[in-house]
């Protein structure tokens, strides 16, 4: 049987208050229990508390001000980043200018030779035409001596020669 019911058919009921005594002691127990804990352990706990809760509302501060630092520090960036781009397009674009003046200087230079090649050509194929002319006067000259001495059979003068040479050529050059 268990102890209950055993107390209560001793007792004859069950009893669930304690003597007033013990109801007494018990609450003087507990008011020097409370009473030492309101004056040494409520305010040294409301003290910790109050402690922790500053603790934590710093380093609340503390967080918002590094994370505003944050902010502040990431748009310095994007604008470092955005003057950089800047800076980058316009060396790029003035690069791009730079070459495009390097390549009309370099065209204008090779046209440049190019003309003077091309003249230096004319007077080389003008100056090569007049030596042979000048050496197909003489060949025609030696040629229509000997044909004029074929013809003549007899020598020319010097003088005969030249007038000679000089009709000849002038029909040549009338022709051509």
């Amino acid at each position: 049987m268990p102890f209950f019911l055993a107390a209560e058919e001793a007792s004859g009921g069950i009893e669930l208050l304690p003597e007033a005594a013990e109801l007494v002691w018990g609450l003087v127990a507990f008011l020097l229990l409370f009473g030492f804990m309101s004056k040494f352990v409520f305010p040294r706990f409301g003290t910790m508390l109050d402690e922790r809760r500053a603790e934590i509302e710093g380093k609340i501060e503390s967080a918002d001000a590094k994370l505003v630092e944050a902010e502040e520090a990431r748009r310095g960036y994007e604008a470092s980043i955005a003057d950089a781009r800047g800076e980058a397009n316009r060396i790029v674009e003035e690069a791009r200018a730079a070459a495009e003046t390097v390549r009309a200087e370099i065209l204008s230079r090779a046209e440049a030779e190019a003309a003077a090649l091309v003249e230096r050509a004319r007077t080389d194929v003008a100056g090569e035409r007049e030596r042979v002319l000048q050496e197909l006067r003489g060949q025609v000259g030696a040629i229509s001596v000997e044909l004029a001495e074929r013809i003549v059979e007899r020598e020319l003068d010097a003088a005969t020669h030249s007038a000679l040479v000089d009709e000849y050529i002038g029909r040549l050059a009338a022709r051509g």
